[in-house]
């Protein structure tokens, strides 16, 4: 029993110092925004890393996405719903979830675990330490330019998700159900609402924000003295608690606002 409690007490420890040490890295990334001098250049050349190099596997996963839903949706109204709510079906699933969730999903493996290997290899390496030497922060020339190009770019590549995932899905309801142009069209219409659109870029903007903050936070926790293996673990940590944070926040937001 006392070894229980000893273990109990030492995991709530790790989690607070944790918390702790996000929030103030937190702290310093808001309190040095006001900088963009600073950082502007390094912030447009991570949109480019983020947003344009990540374009091809976010559009890929949305493709196939939206034909799976397309066909999932076609077998089950069979017989029982008339074929042009499929385009409703499509439209609101890819929007409002396949689009951001998936997204952020692939991103957190992408990009989240690019992040914290460089800054994690920049900590093994001393070369954060020859920053903060020069009186330069590493918040602002490493973090901050990477949160804000994650927390911008994941929304803009939604919405070439959301494009291609309703496209492809309209593309199988017309070969699978003989379901007309017109008709998913229809269907769309009827349904959609504005704000579907604007609670799914909502959605990415925050997953976007997560990914970025627990990548870097999990990058500059790497023990000089670590290696490799420090480099291995931050970048695993950084996958599975994005991966566990944007489930959770999905429900969240969802609970809120829908």
């Amino acid at each position: 029993m006392t070894s229980f409690f000893s273990f109990l007490g030492r995991r709530v420890l790790w989690a607070l110092t944790n918390i702790g040490d996000f929030g103030m890295m937190m702290v310093e990334v808001v309190r040095n925004l006001p900088r963009i001098r600073t950082y502007w250049g390094l912030m447009v050349h991570q949109m480019f890393e983020i947003g344009i190099h990540s374009m091809p596997i976010v559009l890929i996963i949305a493709f196939f996405a939206g034909l799976v839903t397309a066909v999932q949706t076609g077998y089950q109204f069979q017989g029982y719903v008339p074929a042009y709510l499929v385009g409703s079906v499509v439209l609101s699933s890819v929007v409002l979830e396949l689009a951001p969730v998936l997204g952020a999903l692939v991103l957190s493996g992408r990009v989240g675990a690019t992040i914290a290997a460089e800054l994690g290899t920049m900590r093994v390496t001393e070369q954060i330490d020859a920053y903060e030497v020069m009186a330069m922060n590493p918040i602002v020339y490493l973090a901050i330019p990477r949160i804000i190009a994650g927390m911008f770019m994941l929304p803009v590549l939604v919405v070439f998700a959301d494009l291609i995932g309703v496209l492809s899905g309209m593309v199988a309801a017309i070969d699978r159900m003989q379901v007309s142009i017109p008709d998913f069209e229809r269907g769309m219409r009827e349904f959609f609402r504005t704000k579907d659109a604007f609670f799914g870029l909502s959605k990415a903007f925050c997953f976007g924000i997560t990914i970025t903050t627990i990548a870097c936070y999990q990058g500059f926790k790497v023990k000089p003295g670590s290696g490799a293996e420090g480099v291995g673990q931050a970048t695993t940590n950084t996958v599975v608690v994005s991966c566990i944070l944007i489930l959770c926040l999905d429900y969240l937001l969802a609970r809120t606002i829908l």
